[in-house]
């Protein structure tokens, strides 16, 4: 029971918008005020993605102003976000310190994936290498053979 909509119609049919996608010049204040004014009284911005994908100022106007029921914010144009913050100050936003991502499994496969790494490095054979050349250049100063 999907369908495709345009993004116009995205922001008037959603009750809950939560953003999952990079920063980019396109993406970046993709969401500005005009969009969020066509969002329902009673919506709600999720933010674990990117901060400046939403134009900062334009979100706080419209939380201040009640254009959207509120936003919970993961991420910020400026980060740590500063003490005297707006967004610190409004009673419909929900703040938390860019920590959307964490969860056990994941942090058990990155730093299982980073121990795999360090010592596959020290045994001389590196895996999940971008630039694998480096490894073969003579002025590497890697292990010592």
């Amino acid at each position: 029971n999907v369908h495709f909509v345009s993004s116009d119609e995205m922001f008037e049919y959603s009750d809950v918008l939560s953003i999952h996608t990079k920063l980019s010049e396109r993406t970046r204040g993709f969401i500005d005020y005009s969009k969020i004014q066509l969002m329902k009284k009673t919506s709600i911005i999720i933010n674990t993605s990117r901060g400046p994908i939403i134009n900062e100022p334009d979100l706080i106007e419209a939380l201040a102003s009640k254009s959207i029921a509120g936003a919970g914010l993961d991420t910020f144009d400026v980060e740590p976000l500063p003490e005297s913050h707006p967004f610190l100050k409004l009673d419909n936003v929900l703040v938390t310190p860019h920590i959307g991502y964490v969860t056990h499994d994941a942090y058990a496969a990155y730093y299982g994936g980073t121990l795999n790494d360090i010592e596959a490095f020290i045994e001389g054979n590196p895996i999940n290498m971008i630039n694998p050349e480096v490894f073969e250049k003579p002025n590497f100063r890697g292990i010592s053979q």
